[in-house]
């Protein structure tokens, strides 16, 4: 087997170890240690040939394997029937299969960690200013029970539909859905507050809501619910339809 590696390919001894063991289709059970131990000091030479530095620990594995080859190598002694006899590659192989088994694990971790690199998340929006001084907003419905409204109401939508995230030539403001909300309320007198939202993206919705908050806290509209589970209903104040 010709051997083209370098040193810093390899996490450790014991990942050059398993590289030859698979390359060579060896049984992990049944290694061939005569075999993986010349291909191994072969890869050692090589290096220092290269005048690269090599790290103690792959040395250590160089003389293990060469101990191991060596009681391979010497006769066997006669031992009681009721002796087993001791393979002495036992303890090699329970390392390498543990250090196999936390390389998968270590793959499937970094897989996911990729996976999770692709998300992005955007951070709440911060609508301090819109809701720093409510106590004397027309509406009969308490703000929190609203603003959990409004969130139950984003959760059904993310089921039946991605929040839209193409970007549009047009740019939606509080100022426009305002101006929107005043017409249909005009022609309509009395809606929905779920139905204020036909248009499901990103920019919509919090233009949407947060004009709701600030035609409230301006007295432009009152919100009213009769019963606690019942339709939150959003109508304009007497006075104020043009």
């Amino acid at each position: 087997m010709n051997l083209d590696l370098k040193i810093n390919e390899f996490e450790g001894p014991l990942d050059l170890l398993l590289h030859l063991i698979k390359e060579n289709k060896m049984d992990i059970f049944n290694i061939q240690i005569e075999e993986i131990t010349n291909q191994y000091l072969e890869y050692i030479h090589k290096q220092e040939q290269m005048n690269l530095e090599i790290d103690s620990e792959y040395l250590v594995l160089a003389s293990e394997l060469i101990e191991i080859k060596s009681k391979l190598l010497l006769p066997k002694e006669k031992l009681d029937t009721e002796e087993e006899e001791i393979d002495p590659r036992e303890e090699l192989i329970n390392r390498l299969l543990e250090y196999e088994t936390y390389k998968e694990i270590t793959k499937t971790l970094k897989e996911k960690e990729q996976i999770r690199m692709e998300i992005y998340t955007k951070a709440p929006s911060d609508i301090t200013n819109y809701v720093e001084d409510m106590s004397n907003v027309n509406m009969d419905v308490n703000l929190d029970d609203l603003i959990d409204a409004f969130q139950k109401f984003l959760e059904r939508q993310q089921k039946l539909k991605p929040l839209a995230t193409k970007i549009t030539s047009s740019e939606i403001t509080v100022s426009s859905r305002k101006s929107d909300i005043r017409r249909i309320l005009n022609k309509q007198k009395k809606i929905s507050f779920f139905k204020l939202f036909p248009i499901y993206s990103k920019e919509y919705v919090v233009a949407t809501f947060l004009a709701i908050l600030e035609m409230a806290k301006n007295k432009e509209l009152i919100i009213t619910q009769n019963d606690t589970f019942d339709d939150i209903i959003c109508e304009m104040t007497i006075g104020k339809n043009n």
